[in-house]
């Protein structure tokens, strides 16, 4: 992604509010197709990349913009980087980002294939909201993170009347005062959409595999449902979010009592998208790094597994260890390019 400024065309490939010199808005300029110009093979290991060898490819788009990229793959010069769309619904899209949340959800959902929504269309969208923390604590969805889904949203053709930021609270804490101390209450207002507490609608009786569900009546009364989670090493976070659309009693049973639901209830479930923000992630040694990656999928338990593939993370969660990272249809970044390094 490139941004430029309509009268004096000077191109940045990071996004600032408006051109410094004509203090105008920058219109954003996408790549449609990366051609190779450039190839370095690099055999010497390094801390941030320790596996060789891998190749640094300078890019150049159809307007002539470069920039540099890492890959496993090798390429020739003078051949063009295509990443095609997998239909397949267990695909996991990966994208890395650097400045440009928009760039990397309109990229992971071209990947799946993409959606066709319109301004009927009646959209329910799962952030992550758990505690009340302030943004940078990571706790969250990120206020910039929803923000440029409804954004990349309403460019799609949906109306505001017709989408639904939703979730509850699952402790004695209200779901409203968790979504004013995260600012996902602030994006809503900004953009006249309502926020829906799960807690207070109905809930529909589903059974599957002698789970007993009760799932909230919106979730079957909308055409596209997003799921929307933060990204957590050692977590299965997009898989754990969904289970806010239970009743509030249902999922608080302890997990030996009732086994790992997911699978279950995924069954039980309209079709949704996960939509992952692993941006920045805390790992292990409780230092945060910036991994820059946005994950889609119509399973959000692949979601996790490649998660958990990416962060390097061994000690996977129950709902996941049956799960072979060789079976996941991966397209986008492969998973080496993008690996948080041991370090």
């Amino acid at each position: 992604m490139f941004f430029q400024c309509v009268k004096c065309k000077k191109i940045w490939q990071y996004s600032i509010e408006e051109c410094p010199e004509c203090f105008l808005k920058l219109k954003r300029i996408l790549a449609k197709k990366a051609k190779v110009i450039g190839i370095s093979k690099v055999n010497i290991p390094s801390i941030l990349h320790p596996k060789v060898p891998y190749f640094v490819l300078v890019l150049e788009d159809e307007k002539g913009n470069r920039w540099v990229q890492k890959s496993i793959k090798e390429y020739k010069i003078g051949e063009t980087l295509d990443f095609k769309p997998n239909l397949d619904k267990n695909a996991v899209a990966v994208w890395r980002i650097k400045y440009d949340i928009l760039e990397g959800i309109e990229k992971v959902v071209e990947l799946l294939g993409g959606f066709k929504i319109n301004s009927k269309t009646k959209i329910l969208v799962l952030p992550t909201l758990g505690l009340p923390k302030h943004p940078y604590l990571g706790e969250n969805t990120k206020p910039k993170f929803l923000e440029n889904l409804i954004k990349y949203l309403l460019k799609s053709g949906a109306d505001s009347k017709n989408i639904k930021v939703a979730s509850q609270s699952f402790s004695e804490i209200p779901i409203s005062v968790i979504a004013q101390k995260s600012q996902l209450l602030k994006i809503c207002q900004n953009f006249k959409i309502s926020l829906l507490d799960l807690a207070k609608s109905s809930f529909i009786k589903k059974t599957e595999n002698n789970f007993n569900f009760e799932i909230s009546k919106e979730v079957f009364d909308s055409d596209l449902i997003i799921n929307l989670p933060i990204l957590k090493i050692g977590k299965a976070s997009a898989s754990e979010n969904i289970l806010k659309v239970l009743k509030k009693d249902y999922s608080q049973l302890p997990y030996s009592k009732m086994g790992e639901p997911e699978e279950s209830l995924n069954k039980v479930l309209p079709n949704y998208l996960t939509i992952a923000d692993a941006e920045i992630v805390q790992k292990p040694d409780k230092f945060t790094t910036f991994l820059g990656l946005i994950l889609a999928s119509f399973n959000p338990l692949n979601v996790d597994r490649v998660f958990a593939e990416i962060s390097m993370n061994k000690d996977l969660p129950k709902s996941l260890k049956d799960i072979k990272i060789e079976n996941i249809p991966i397209i986008g970044r492969r998973i080496e390019e993008v690996q948080l390094t041991p370090y």
